[in-house]
């Protein structure tokens, strides 16, 4: 039986913003456990992570000129987050909204609404992507990983297509677990509460003289949802995921595999029936399921020059009753040279080739994508030039040239200028072309499923453009205050529509939309004490999205351009003794005009952590204590209700 919790009283607001103050966030910890240890690490060397995910191989995050947000182990810990979408609502430059108990839409920089789902965010874990062909977005459902591995979460709000390939147009996360070797022993957490509960472990042993190598199973459930009404839309799920990591390093070489499988079952919302095309359909349990395994392989030569292979296989299996059953098997090989400085010149190069097997299968007239049976490609080169100017001052140069079955050959260009005015300050601005390659839905898709149809494909269909333009700084104040903020101007063109075929008389897919965004996007830390910590962010957001002369899609603009205006967070942890820890999160997100109205609505989540032993640590997580229920994104007949929340949780490592 569910918990049942009070709502919230006035006294009781009060008391929770008195708290408020002791509020800050912390980095991560080869210890889960070890409250102390990272509290002592100053915000100069905070600037100073290693970061990847910028100019694919190893950089401080001080030089990196991009947005780029870091969330670390230890933030996840502390905030008692407990799946990959409850993480990154610590970036402050993404909107990360819940749809119904699994499903969340999330994106940086706006078109959160494009199409079906967001699909402009590109998403890797360990170097995997897993952005589905599908519909070129993120299925979160199946995305997972034992949140007490991850090393940390590179979060960069903005374009990296000359790097990373089409997809990554207004963002790109990476996802990135710990080394085998940071994981010795065991480690079991439970997670138990009014709406789900969670049980993970974890076992990592030494593999002879260089090798290290550990296990992990996890299981979660979540209750089902309701609507504002209070009415039940049966979108409880259950998910089992088990995994493993090794990890070798020798000498000038460095090889880790990683492999994980997962099934699950979830409900579909249902609040009553739902009609396609005058048709019913009863909405039975999705179930998922997938494996997955990557290599990644790293040797530096003689000359000072790196090399790196990485190969990964990602099968996955998502059955939705009764409209279609799609499998996907994808296999993706990529190969990186980062040469030797030469002079002033930085030069690193690479190819990848990706393969897809898609079939799918539709359970119902109604819907089709035609063919059933896929095999597409993907073959790209790119490369880029890190040349020092002067002492202080870098250009980065970089192309992609990329092939897709869809629309052929895209060119992705970027070019970035970074000026570290002092050691401690940082400017730099770029310029970038990013696209967002059409999918099967966006080509493929018919209904209904056999002739005549009402929405004939997408057989013109182009790729989506955007043109991005970035001014920003990031710099340390002071020994107690570091501080980022960007300027971003996002111009697009060939937006998805869908049009009428006169001489159809049919719908398909077109491209008749254009458009732009900009905004500014910031957040800064600030050492108050060296037991407390607090850090801010905020967005702001301003789009304008319009029809091509000739479009008859009234509708696609709104649809698109569902973000909020402005976001806000402020974050805080503060160390109340060795043994005794508390967090507080205030959040905001502004309101969604399209396409029917989601109220702003401003959540408090607070956590506090006790040592009872060395080897076990307790916490109680309270989420949305304001007791006012919030829907987050979606249509009023569908979307859930976001609840208060209570959970308790234990963690042991010996």
């Amino acid at each position: 039986m569910p918990l049942q919790l009070p709502r919230m009283q006035k006294g009781h607001i009060r008391f929770l913003i008195s708290l408020c103050i002791p509020f800050a966030s912390f980095s991560a910890s080869a210890d889960p456990l070890a409250i102390d240890s990272f509290a002592d690490m100053s915000i100069e060397e905070l600037g100073n992570i290693e970061i990847t995910s910028v100019s694919k191989k190893p950089q401080s995050l001080s030089d990196a000129a991009a947005s780029v947000f870091i969330i670390t182990n230890e933030d996840i810990r502390r905030s008692g987050a407990a799946t990959l979408p409850d993480a990154l609502r610590l970036a402050p430059n993404l909107q990360v909204a819940q749809v119904s108990a699994s499903g969340h839409a999330i994106s940086a920089r706006g078109l959160n609404g494009t199409g079906s789902a967001p699909n402009k965010l590109l998403v890797l874990i360990d170097g995997r992507s897993v952005y589905s062909p599908l519909f070129s977005g993120i299925f979160w459902d199946a995305q997972d990983v034992m949140l007490e591995d991850v090393e940390r979460i590179e979060v960069i709000s903005g374009p990296g297509s000359t790097l990373w390939g089409t997809n990554a147009v207004n963002g790109v996360v990476n996802i990135i677990t710990r080394s085998a070797k940071d994981t010795q022993g065991a480690l079991a957490s439970a997670r138990s509460g009014n709406i789900g509960s969670d049980t993970a472990f974890r076992y990592g042993v030494t593999v002879g003289g260089d090798g290290h190598f550990r296990v992990y199973a996890k299981s979660s459930h979540r209750e089902d949802s309701s609507l504002e009404d209070g009415t039940d839309i049966s979108d409880g799920w259950n998910k089992n995921q088990a995994g493993f990591r090794m990890d070798w390093d020798h000498a000038e070489n460095q090889l880790s595999v990683t492999g994980n499988v997962y099934e699950g079952d979830i409900g579909q919302p249902r609040p009553g029936s739902l009609s396609v095309t005058g048709t019913t359909l009863a909405l039975d349990t999705v179930s998922i399921s997938g494996v997955n395994l990557t290599a990644n392989w790293q040797h530096l030569l003689d000359n000072g020059s790196k090399i790196r292979f990485q190969a990964y296989y990602d099968r996955t299996l998502r059955k939705v009753p009764p409209t279609f059953r799609d499998a996907n098997n994808i296999f993706d090989v990529e190969f990186q040279h980062s040469l030797k400085p030469i002079g002033r010149h930085a030069l690193t190069w690479g190819a990848n080739y990706r393969y897809s097997q898609d079939e799918f299968k539709s359970d119902h007239p109604s819907i089709g994508i035609l063919p059933e049976d896929v095999n597409q490609s993907w073959l790209s080169l790119y490369g880029q030039d890190e040349i020092s100017l002067t002492t202080n001052l870098n250009l980065t140069l970089g192309a992609r040239l990329e092939r897709n079955d869809y629309t052929g050959y895209e060119f992705l260009p970027d070019a970035r200028l970074a000026w570290k005015v002092t050691p401690h300050h940082l400017l730099w601005t770029a310029v970038s072309r990013a696209v967002r390659a059409p999918s099967r839905l966006d080509a493929d898709a018919f209904i209904p499923r056999d002739p005549p149809f009402l929405l004939n494909g997408g057989p013109d269909i182009r790729s989506e453009i955007a043109t991005v333009y970035q001014l920003g700084y990031r710099g340390q104040i002071s020994s107690k205050l570091n501080f980022e903020i960007t300027a971003f101007r996002n111009e697009y063109d060939h937006l998805r529509t869908t049009e009428i075929d006169f001489s159809g008389p049919f719908l398909v897919f077109a491209n008749e939309m254009e458009g732009s965004s900009h905004g500014i996007e910031m957040w800064g830390t600030y050492q108050v004490l060296p037991q407390w910590r607090i850090s801010a962010g905020a967005t702001f957001l301003n789009e304008k999205l319009e029809l091509k002369p000739g479009s008859f899609d009234l509708a696609a603009p709104d649809a698109a351009g569902r973000d909020p205006s402005h976001t806000w967070q402020i974050r805080s942890a503060f160390n109340i003794s060795h043994d005794k820890e508390f967090d507080l999160s205030v959040r905001h997100a502004g309101e969604l005009s399209s396409p029917e109205k989601v109220p702003e609505y401003t959540a408090v989540d607070a956590r506090f952590g006790w040592r009872v032993r060395k080897d076990i640590e307790l916490s109680i997580i309270g989420q949305n204590l304001l007791g006012t229920e919030h829907a987050e994104y979606g249509a009023r007949q569908f979307r859930s209700e976001i609840p208060q929340a209570i959970f308790f949780k234990v963690v042991w490592q010996p």
